[in-house]
């Protein structure tokens, strides 16, 4: 991030926070891609650290915002499932990192008694999908 051009300079001038209430990872497997749901074990919000910035559609010259979540590698809990997890900050480390007070020290994966996380149904995988369907992130077997 350090390096590249457009996160160098937005992790200079364009920090965001994330909140959700969990995400998704998928596992692959013989019968296809399975979807686990991670969120916080005491039930809070999860705030993972991002970026933002704006650019224009080469094609339109309309202006866009967009962001990005920032990620790292990688504790046990998510390691079974997948290669990377988001960078999760904990309350009092937003202002900081929304200041620029607080550097890349900050950028670290969450500690394993944070997360909890069981294999939801794969229609989370569909389009079609309302967003707002809660039965998307009941536990399923495996």
């Amino acid at each position: 991030m350090e390096t590249k051009p457009f996160f160098r300079n937005a992790l200079k001038r364009n920090r965001c926070l994330i909140p959700m209430s969990g995400y998704f990872e998928w596992q692959n497997a013989p019968s296809g891609k399975q979807p686990w749901y991670y969120t916080a074990r005491d039930g809070s919000a999860l705030t993972a650290a991002g970026l933002w910035d704006s650019w224009r559609n080469p094609e339109t010259g309309t202006p866009l915002l967009s962001c990005t979540m920032i990620v790292a590698e990688p504790k046990a809990i998510a390691a079974e499932i997948h290669d990377r997890m988001p960078v999760l900050l904990a309350p009092e480390q937003f202002e900081p990192w929304l200041s620029g007070k607080a550097g890349v020290e900050y950028l670290k994966p969450a500690a394993d008694d944070l997360l909890q996380k069981w294999p939801v149904s794969r229609r989370v995988n569909s389009s079609k999908a309302p967003a707002d369907d809660a039965t998307l992130i009941e536990k399923v077997a495996a």
